[in-house]
């Protein structure tokens, strides 16, 4: 080989290095089987229509099941961070999972887009944002609809976990200043089959309304107990059941009930001044086009909404450092932090260094279940 044609294979290799190193790289780790897989689905769906490239740099996503197990999306969050050299981790589909990734996330230094809200320890809840809405923000848009309609007494029933308790430490907080007392509380696993025990003891209280805490379809079986029961008051659900499996699952037995869900939901519903209206049809044109006519979830917007996130923070983080590099994600998780009236389909988002959050009331909405359908309460 000549000396000028080992040269220039030395410069093409160089190249080729740089470019490699340049390539953004997106971690994912999503609930696609286990109980928690309606959520999973459409999110891990979601990020097949997540642009290629951003800012001008090639974008690689590395996509892993945790099995709707915490324990797996540690040890997936650990893969992507040490082995894939994520930038950027985007999960867990659950409140479980979603803490297990925050572990990795905070001892690599690595952001974390969270597509569960949860709460962060103090000294870790520098790297984790989340576009789900605030439990606070859903609970009193709960509490608000129960004291219109003159409920004094409630029941809740929720997850034995992370997600159940959150709930219910809301909850506790809302409702006493608003004058509902909470007169039985019960849980139960997201795998159970029954919880008619549960449901027995609600019963003998006699609430005025009944809250039930859930994801997916699994939240069908309390209300459906309920229903098999004869009982005659309200039922609340959260926004965790706001996907087409939870309908279909639940059929006539989710009839009725009120909850809180994203604007995406129901974006044919709302007027052409709501501020995520043009991201919610944008989502839903994408994904419809892909996957079918009303296969779109609120679960598979939020990974939308990470991905809006992303395209404005990474541009911005490029000027900084490159990807690959510890600076860089670093510099990731700032821009992340200054996103301003990013309008997205869950709401507008505008983060701080003491709001990872980043939404307000304009992220909820309410609706009822009417005809096996969402329909807006006006």
């Amino acid at each position: 080989m000549s000396k000028l044609l080992r040269s220039l294979l030395a410069l093409a290799l160089v190249g080729a290095a740089s470019t490699a190193v340049a390539e953004v790289t997106i971690g994912v780790t999503l609930s696609a089987t286990g109980p928690a897989a309606s959520l999973g689905i459409p999110e891990k769906n979601t990020i097949a229509l997540m642009p290629k490239t951003i800012g001008g740099e090639a974008v690689k996503y590395v996509v892993l099941d945790d099995a709707s197990d915490p324990t797996a999306a540690s040890k997936n969050a650990r893969k992507l961070a040490t082995e894939d050299k994520a930038d950027v981790i985007i999960g867990s589909s659950t409140t479980p999972t979603s803490t297990a990734v925050l572990e990795v996330a905070a001892e690599t230094k690595t952001p974390q887009i969270a597509l569960a809200p949860f709460a962060p320890a103090a000294d870790k809840a520098a790297w984790v944002f989340q576009p789900p809405q605030d439990f606070s923000i859903m609970g009193g848009a709960i509490v608000a609809h129960m004291q219109a309609n003159n409920v004094k007494t409630m029941a809740f029933i929720g997850y034995s976990d992370g997600y159940g308790e959150l709930w219910l430490r809301v909850m506790n907080g809302i409702t006493g200043a608003k004058g509902i007392k909470i007169v039985a509380t019960e849980r139960y696993n997201r795998t159970d089959t029954s919880v008619t025990g549960q449901i027995l003891k609600i019963m003998n209280e006699k609430p005025d309304a009944v809250l039930v805490v859930g994801s997916g379809t699994p939240a069908a079986l309390p209300q459906a107990t309920l229903i098999e029961r004869g009982y005659k008051g309200r039922i609340y659900q959260t926004h965790g059941v706001a996907n087409n499996d939870f309908l279909r699952v639940g059929g006539k037995n989710v009839e009725g009930a009120v909850l809180p869900v994203g604007p995406v939901l129901i974006p044919d519903q709302l007027p052409d001044s709501h501020p995520s209206k043009k991201a919610s049809l944008e989502y839903i044109k994408a994904y419809e086009g892909a996957y079918g006519a009303g296969s779109h979830s609120t679960f598979g917007a939020h990974t939308w909404d990470a991905s809006l996130m992303l395209q404005r923070a990474i541009p911005e983080a490029l000027k900084k450092a490159k990807p690959g590099t510890a600076e860089f994600r670093a510099a990731l998780r700032d821009a992340l932090e200054n996103i301003k009236d990013l309008a997205a389909t869950h709401g507008v988002f505008n983060f701080s260094p003491t709001d990872h959050k980043g939404l307000d009331g304009r992220a909820v909405v309410m609706v009822r279940i009417e005809n096996g359908a969402w329909n807006l309460l006006r």
